[in-house]
Formats: structure tokens, sequence, C-alpha cells
């Protein structure tokens, strides 16, 4: 299906109130109660219950209108920047003073934390200081970004908004899950065009190299390029345990809408959205795109390790079977007379049932037996209960026997495993139906839905898959809200706010952009960039706006009374660093930060080994235990059950605490004392100095070295105390 799609956009239809003979009496009541709720809020908002005003509103958002070209504006000679004529238009009308760009030293810590999380080494800010090259920041963030460090950096602000876990207690995925953040990694690295890198995540393939000819006419499914089945660990992530597997389409919908998008469709799940333009129809036609999927166990391991494996298993199962079997013989009467006290409960008719052999059981009696298993189960702990001692001492040591068994199992090797999807051709012949509450268990069946999505009308080419005519639509130049919400994120990434402030709602209730022209600019470069994401992060930040200092002189009260939120960027907004960066500069500062690309995730430990970046400790969700590291909570990041479009940037006492008491930063601190000291052969003014440029890119200045030589009091030895009171200081965790 060709790119470029006519865009239109669907205009809100409101369903009538059903009658008895048209639903369910569940349907009625949800259908109803939520019809009572919209129009007492149309009524409270002047509104008439049809909607007319607000579909008329809605088909002219400004999200999904085509997006316009903006010429630049007309500005001073000394403004060459695009971004800055633009803002600089705003600001005179505003009657807006900026406050001039920021010192050297300051800026070119901003960088490189903002585009690898890394602070600059000391002689990197050497270098800095004595480049007199008009162009020498442009060169620092052409390097900046060419470093591997920069995709791992930005590919946890993605991670985030596409919901990256490592465990979740509803995820099969878990296993291998971290191979599709090592593809997210390396696609920033190589700079993956943005429609290419949202097309694999979709499909497993880029747009133009789904199916190829043959010599003699033959149309084939071309092979994926090695890798991007990692991609659609993307999708696999939202498969859950368990009977329903109508998650994991549910999951892909909302995650797809939000991220990609930038529009709540997942309101209307259980009603017609009441501020947009997508209906309940709407959102179940996206989810019969995905209703297909299933998951697919990949074994990633190569013929000679299955093969050694296997020698090892089967020689484990060949022990275990005699001792087994001894203990099923010696617990069965004790089994089987729980069991039958359990079915002599049950009511009758379920007794019946349960006690017919499978052969003999209809399919609805099947089910019956089924539901019941869990019931009838006998648990360990409650065949324990009735056991005499003699007996609980035999299973006992036979239970010591299978584990030393099982211990033989660990010095096998271990089979990588992935999890990704694929269309089940069974599946792909089923109806769609609109869910009753978004229950899985409660398909309306009179309510049957055909695969489609919202704001788009038309007859759609569904040859090449669902998901990959969905995939072209998305993607498309001429969709509006694709490029729009792209570099709103990357511009909030940089600058801490969007350009409209909800970056994953672009919607009625999310409001207005701040700056529409320049939000249209930016997507129209974007898209003529072939959607370069490093194109664009150097078109941000080699701007005036990013450039500018973030202290503010008493000379600009009149500027901070007009726009004391700082809309229009006359100052750079002051920022805390998030969870990651600041355990990589702790963790780089004292000598022991671990660069290496790609891995498994790791869980900190507290101990004196050597650390990875914060990308790769583990982060998720359990019922029974914290997966998130204290850590990780305490600076604020969520444990990837719901996408997150932006962090919240809190100040509490934890944090300060674990800055003070944690042992990870007891271990920084004097492992950076004493790296300062063999770097400095113990030279006391060296060394404060030093430790200042390891920690906050910076060296001190007169009163500062001098407080510092004083509270040394001639001991080298006190510089860990040094360094720790360095890391405390609120500048080590904010970028101005």
């Amino acid at each position: 299906m060709p790119k470029g799609l006519p865009f239109q956009v669907k205009k809100m239809i409101f369903s009538p109130v059903p009658t008895i003979a048209d639903k369910n009496t569940a349907s009625i009541s949800r259908r109803v109660g939520c019809g009572i709720f919209i129009a007492t809020w149309m009524y409270l908002a002047g509104c008439d219950l049809l909607g007319a005003q607000k579909s008329n509103l809605m088909t002219n958002w400004w999200s999904l209108r085509p997006i316009a070209a903006q010429a630049v504006p007309e500005g001073d000679e000394e403004l060459y920047h695009p971004i800055d004529r633009f803002l600089s238009k705003e600001r005179h009308a505003q009657g807006l003073e900026t406050v001039g760009p920021a010192d050297k030293l300051t800026l070119l810590r901003r960088v490189y934390l903002d585009l690898t999380g890394l602070p600059p080494s000391p002689a990197e800010q050497q270098a800095f200081l004595g480049n007199t090259s008009v162009d020498a920041f442009e060169q620092i963030v052409d390097q900046l970004l060419d470093s591997e460090q920069h995709a791992v950096r930005y590919a946890r602000h993605w991670l985030d908004v596409l919901r990256y876990a490592d465990t979740d207690s509803r995820m099969t995925a878990a296993p291998g899950i971290h191979l599709w953040r090592d593809w997210i990694i390396n696609a920033l690295n190589e700079d993956l065009p943005y429609d290419d890198f949202v097309q694999i995540q979709l499909t497993g393939r880029r747009a133009n190299e789904r199916t190829r000819m043959s010599a003699t006419g033959y149309r084939s499914e071309r092979e994926p390029r090695p890798g991007d089945m990692f991609a659609l660990g993307f999708l696999a992530r939202g498969g859950g345990k368990g009977e329903n597997a109508e998650n994991l389409a549910i999951n892909a919908v909302d995650t797809i809408s939000s991220a990609f998008m930038g529009m709540t469709v997942a309101c209307a799940k259980c009603h017609d959205h009441m501020f947009d333009p997508v209906s309940e129809i709407d959102y179940y036609s996206m989810k019969a795109l995905f209703d297909p999927l299933v998951l697919r166990k990949v074994t990633l391991a190569d013929a000679a390790t299955l093969m050694e494996a296997g020698k090892v298993r089967a020689e484990t199962e060949k022990a275990r079977a005699p001792l087994e079997k001894k203990r099923t013989d010696l617990l069965a009467p004790y089994k089987q007379r729980l069991y039958n006290e359990r079915v002599a409960m049950l009511p009758p008719d379920v007794r019946a049932v349960i006690l017919k052999s499978e052969k003999e059981r209809s399919v609805e009696e099947q089910k019956i037996a089924d539901d019941y298993f869990p019931i009838l189960r006998i648990d360990g702990g409650k065949i324990n209960a009735i056991l005499p001692d003699d007996i609980q001492k035999q299973s006992r040591k036979l239970e010591k026997e299978l584990d030393e068994v099982n211990e033989s199992l660990r010095s096998a090797p271990q089979i990588p495993v992935f999890y990704t999807v694929e269309i089940d051709p069974v599946r792909e012949q089923e109806k769609s139906y609109i869910l009753t509450s978004a229950d899985p268990s409660r398909p309306e069946l009179k309510n049957e839905v055909k695969a489609g999505w919202p704001f788009f009308d038309g007859e759609v080419d569904f040859r090449e898959g669902r998901i990959e005519a969905f995939a072209d639509w998305l993607t498309a130049p001429e969709n509006p809200l694709f490029a729009r919400v792209a570099v709103n994120r990357m511009w909030q990434w940089h600058f801490g706010w969007g350009l409209h402030k909800q970056s994953s709602d672009f919607g009625k209730q999310a409001g207005l952009p701040s700056h529409p022209a320049l939000l249209d600019w930016l997507a129209l470069e974007f898209v003529k960039s072939g959607y370069s994401m490093k194109y664009m992060h150097r078109l941000m930040v080699t701007s005036d706006a990013y450039r500018m200092k973030s202290d503010i002189p008493p000379a600009f009260a009149a500027s901070q009374k007009i726009d004391p939120n700082n809309i229009f960027l006359w100052h750079f907004r002051l920022q805390r660093l998030g969870a990651e960066p600041i355990w990589d500069t702790i963790h780089l500062a004292a000598g022991r930060l671990d660069l290496k690309i790609g891995g498994r995730s790791f869980t900190p430990d507290g101990d004196d080994s050597s650390q990875r970046r914060g990308v790769y400790i583990t982060r998720g969700f359990a019922t029974n235990r914290d997966v998130t590291p204290q850590f990780l909570q305490t600076f604020d990041v969520d444990d990837g059950r719901v996408p997150c479009p932006i962090r919240t940037q809190t100040v509490t006492a934890p944090q300060s605490l674990f800055l003070m008491n944690s042992p990870e930063v007891e271990s920084a601190s004097a492992r950076l004392a004493s790296r300062v000291r063999k770097e400095t052969a113990n030279d006391l003014k060296q060394a404060i100095e030093l430790t200042y440029r390891l920690t906050v890119a910076r060296p001190p200045s007169t009163t500062e070295q001098n407080l510092a030589f004083d509270y040394l009091e001639g001991d080298a030895e006190r510089l860990n105390h040094l360094a720790w009171l360095i890391f405390n200081l609120d500048e080590f965790i904010y970028v101005r």
C-alpha cells in the first residue's frame, strides 16, 4: 500500500440511547449511564447533546488540520537561526527581553547531559574553552550526536513513552525484552528515519521492504532484516499472561495512539470520547487491526547449545523419575482424601460433571470442570497439614533428594529466548466486536466492527496486511499528527516543556500549543529531512533559545512579571536531572561507570564493582515485590505499566537522603577522592579543582576554592568528605 494516503477527519457521531430491543441489559446500563453523564456535561458546558458545535470545532481542531507551510519571520541580522526568528517575533509582541547567553562551561555541561546523559570530562572542558572558532559549539553538538552514548540517552526517553519494563506480572515477554530496548538504542545510533523507526516496531519491516518480485513475476514476502525482529518487542510487551489474548491488541491501541498519534483514543473504550472525534466503534475498529496477533516464542541459542541443554535435561528427568514416583505413591492416599472431601462439598449438578471422565463430558461440561479446577487442586501446603509425622519426614527427604537432582539443571547452558508477534490465521478470520466495559470476556455479539482507525474515512487497501495499511497511513507525510507529535516530544526533551505542553494529548481537552507556527515549521522540517531525529536535535540545540542562561538577573523583573512561566522562552528553564544521568554522573566521577552498549538489565546491589549506565537498571512491576529499585522510584521513574510522556520532577526528602546516606554515594565519594589524590599527587589545590570539574563540570570559584582548602585542613584523606559535599549540592542534580 503506497504512502501518502489522503488524510480526512471524521465527525463526532453521538449514538442514540439504545432501546431494550437493541441491546442486552448490561450494555443498556452502560450506555445509558454514559449518556446521562455526557448530557449533564454538555448542559453545564452550554452545548447541545447532539454535539453539532463540538463536531464542527473538532473537524477544524488545530492538530487535525494539515500542516501549513510557515515562512520564517524577518528579524534582526544577528538572529540567523529560524527557531529564534519565530520566538523573537512572539517575545517582541509580549514586550519581553531575553537574559542573554549562558557562559561556555554552563552551556557545555547542559548539552553534554542533554545529548548523552554524561558530563564533559576536565579535558573536554579545557578543549572547549580553548576553541575560539565561531562554530565551536556546533562542533561539540556534532561530536555528541555521533557518540553511541547519545543513543543510550535518547533511548531512555523513548522507552518511557513506549512503556518499557523488564518485568511486569502481566507480561509474558519478559525473557528477552531487553533486546527490544537494545534495538531502539541501535536504531537511534544509526539515525534510523523516524517513519521507519515506527514502521518496524509495528510490522517488523520497513515499508519498502515487505515484498519482493522474482524474475518469473512471483511476489513473495521479503525476509526481514537481521535484528529487526527485536523491534516487535514493542507489541509483544503488551501480551499478558492468562486467557485474555485480547489484551495484546488493547495495549497496542492504547500505546500507539498515545505515543505516535498524540491522541487519547483509550478514552473511547467504554463510550464515545467526550471531547475528541473518536467513537467507541473507532476504538474497537483500531483494536481489530491487532486482534489477529499472537505471541511467538523464539529460541536464540545455536544448535550446539540446544543439544547440550537437551542432554542435561534428559539426564535430570531420568534421575527424577523414580524419586517423583515414590513421592507420588506416598502422598496419593492423602491427596485423594482431600480431593474427595472437596468434591463432596460441590453442588450436585457440578459434582456429577466432575465425577465423569473427560471423554464423557460435553464441551459445556468440560468448561465447568475447568472452572472448578483451581478449587479442587491440592496444593503442597494443604496436603502437608494432614500428613502423619512419619509420612512428612519421608516426603521432606524425597523433596531434598529431588532438589539435589535439580541442581544439575543449573549447570546446563541457558537458552536465551525472545517473544515476538505474528498473525494467527485462525484469529485473522474471526470477527471483532465492541467489548462491554472493555472486558475481553464480554463481547457485544450484536456489535461487530471492521478493522479501521480514527481520523480516516475511505477505502483501505489491506492486501499487505491490516497493521501494514495502518502503519502506512500513520507515517505518511500528509498525516498532521505524526510529525507534530514527534517534534513536540523532542522539543520537550531539550527545553523541559513541549511547544504543546501535553505531549501525548493533542486533543480538545489539552488546549492549544504555545507556538503553533513554530511547531508546524519544525514538523515540515522534520519531514523534509527524511525524518532524521539527529537533524532535529541539532536544529533545536544550536538555537540561541537553547544557549540562553537560566539565571534571571534583577533587571529582568518586568519580563518575569509578564511571563512568569517562561512560555516565550526568554531564559532557559532550570531542570532537575533524571534518575539515570544522576546515577551515571556519580559513577563516572568515581571512575567506575561501564559504558558498554547493550545486554541484560541489572539490579544495583550496592557493592563496589563496576556499574553500568542507568538505562540498564531493571525496572518493572510485580504484585509481591519491588522490581523498580528504590533509587529510581525516589527520582520519579515510572515502572512501565503505562506510557510516561513526561516524568514528574519532584523535590523530596528521600532524594536528599539518598545523596547523603546511600551506600552508592558513600562508595563513589571514597573512589572519587582516591582518584583525585592519585591524579594530582595529593596537591590539595589541584585536587579541589579536579573534584569540582569531575562532578559539576567547572572549576571552583575563588571563594569555593578557599573554603574547600580550609575545610581539608591540609589532610588529603578528607577529600572523600569534600566529594560527598559536592554530590549533595543542588547544582549537582540540576541543569542550569
